[in-house]
């Protein structure tokens, strides 16, 4: 399934089909998945989805008000962060924000199921961004 799921990022990078297209695609793709696992494992103990039940919380504080909040949930986020960083460092107002994102290492963050903040950027003009799951 993550080569599916890499195939349909890729559309979405390429331009063939929007992010909103894309995040359905992925949803159907991870709803597929779950069916299958859940009866696959019938009578297997099947690992807490309560961490999936968070929430990315990204927070934009800008110097001039123009401030941002942005609630994912953690299931959505794995597929579309990539892609949302890599479309938000090519548009001029938003690049100053994003630049400095590390997005491997919130991916990380997820996949180790990490809680509370996971960045906190600080800008010499007064600019900040937050990134935190809670």
């Amino acid at each position: 399934m993550k080569s599916e799921i890499e195939k349909v990022l890729t559309m979405v990078q390429e331009g063939k089909i929007d992010a909103e297209k894309g995040s359905e695609l992925i949803q159907v793709l991870n709803d597929k998945e779950q069916s299958t696992s859940v009866r696959s494992l019938n009578h297997t103990s099947l690992k807490p989805s309560s961490y999936t039940d968070k929430t990315l919380k990204i927070r934009v504080k800008s110097a001039e008000s123009d401030n941002v909040n942005v609630n994912l949930p953690i299931k959505l986020v794995k597929v579309v962060l990539a892609a949302g960083h890599n479309i938000a460092s090519k548009i001029p107002q938003s690049e100053q924000y994003v630049k400095d994102i590390n997005i491997d290492l919130i991916l990380e963050a997820i996949e180790n199921e990490l809680d509370g903040q996971i960045v906190d950027v600080k800008s010499a003009n007064g600019d900040t961004v937050s990134i935190v799951i809670e």
